[in-house]
């Protein structure tokens, strides 16, 4: 016999375990379904932009996160070889004052979130399956899915199915919405390392060097997650066996001040390295099925939006259906309007810092140089990266444009 519900989640990460527990916690019959039965790091979203705090408060999940490990940093050097490292603590960006009431980014292991949702989502009543295969989704008034555990494959009927199942969605993929995406502009590499002790707990790095954008975000206790992007090119960079001691490595900058207490840490993850780019649908709902999270499209994480966007996609749909009986494709139409202008503006911002900071020689160092005389000169050139600290629609929409990049890197 089929299981009833009123929602089924495909896909138990970030984004299906927030829902999942704020439909629960609202009386809604909630379903998820999950793939993995532990929560592995590979290598994804773990730094909350102050706007993205803000959907967690919104979502009344702050305390929560908090007391599971999530930890504030409150400032933040800008880096680059052609400043000296002293002048970029002397003008550290106060990072807790940015967005009202939000003490500044907020920072989580991954794996650690992940289980958080999932284990508040069955506290709050909803139904978790983990160890999921075989999920077969079928869309239409009366949606159902179809999945396989090790008790055998059982059929559960629902009024809405949400895909929140990741970049590879096969919710999205089963249901032939097109996954559009731009060309991959870089690669991006990230390890968790620990023993990093003598870095300031409450600092948060980005810049580039050499040939190398590096970028660090401490989790507390001597923790903190590294990134790096480079060239196409240099796609072995950072493979086989003695890739996390060359990523290590690559930390030893002139630029990054403390940068030894970095390079010196101790791996505490995996070292992963994938090609970046933004993806994104012009679909997100459609009779009995609405996307979200990665499963809807995803901004180049050179910007670090994942956890910000699906927080915004949890509460809009979670608003959405809370608030409507018709849960049509109708009932979506303002979150699916919403999230394509904010993902536009995003993926315009993550293209400008990957131009100024993710690529290198001579010719980009001089660019990036120029550029940023040009942002003291004309702070509104600093709209674009504020945008990914304050929330893309809490600048004007003008800072979208090309004319801005024109400005910024004086093309024409």
């Amino acid at each position: 016999m089929a299981e009833l519900y009123d929602v089924a989640i495909v896909g138990g990460g970030i984004g299906g375990g927030a829902l999942a527990t704020a439909l629960a916690r609202a009386g809604a019959s909630v379903l998820v379904l999950e793939r993995s039965t532990v929560y592995r790091d590979h290598v994804r979203g773990e730094w909350m932009a102050p706007w993205g705090v803000r959907e967690l408060l919104a979502l009344g999940f702050y305390d929560e996160v908090r007391a599971g490990g999530g930890h504030h940093v409150a400032r933040h050097w800008t880096c680059d070889e052609d400043v000296p490292a002293d002048e970029a603590v002397a003008t550290a960006i106060d990072l807790t004052s940015l967005v009202p009431d939000v003490p500044g980014p907020l920072c989580i292991g991954h794996p650690a979130l992940c289980q958080l949702f999932i284990d508040l989502a069955g506290r709050s009543g909803a139904a978790v399956r983990r160890g999921v295969e075989d999920v077969r989704v079928a869309a239409g008034r009366t949606p159902e899915v179809t999945y396989r555990t090790d008790a055998g494959e059982a059929v559960a009927r629902c009024r809405l199915v949400v895909g929140a199942d990741g970049r590879g969605s096969q919710v999205r993929r089963q249901l032939s919405i097109e996954l559009h995406r731009d060309p991959t502009h870089h690669l991006f590499a990230g390890m968790l390392v620990e023993d990093a002790h003598g870095w300031p707990d409450d600092v948060q790095a980005i810049g580039a060097e050499g040939d190398v954008h590096f970028l660090a975000f401490p989790q507390g206790s001597g923790r903190v997650r590294l990134y790096l992007g480079y060239g196409l090119e240099q796609a072995r960079r950072l493979a086989g066996a003695g890739g996390p001691e060359a990523f290590l490595a690559a930390f030893r900058l002139a630029s990054l001040p403390a940068s030894e207490h970095l390079a010196g840490a101790r791996p505490a993850g995996p070292c992963n390295s994938y090609p970046n780019e933004d993806t994104w649908t012009d679909v997100v709902a459609v009779d009995g099925v609405v996307l979200i999270g990665d499963a809807a499209g995803s901004n180049d994480p050179i910007i670090g939006q994942g956890l910000s966007i699906t927080l915004r996609d949890v509460r809009l749909v979670r608003d959405a259906l809370l608030g409507e009986r018709d849960w049509s494709p109708a009932t979506f139409a303002p979150y699916a309007a919403e999230r394509a202008e904010r993902m536009r503006r995003l993926r315009f911002s993550a293209s400008v810092v990957a131009q100024m900071e993710n690529e290198f020689g001579d010719a980009a160092r001089a660019r990036r140089r120029c550029a940023r005389e040009r942002q003291l000169e004309d702070p509104t050139l600093l709209l674009p990266l504020f945008a990914a600290f304050l929330g893309p629609e809490a600048v004007p929409p003008e800072t979208f444009t090309e004319e801005t990049r024109r400005r910024l890197f004086a093309e024409g």
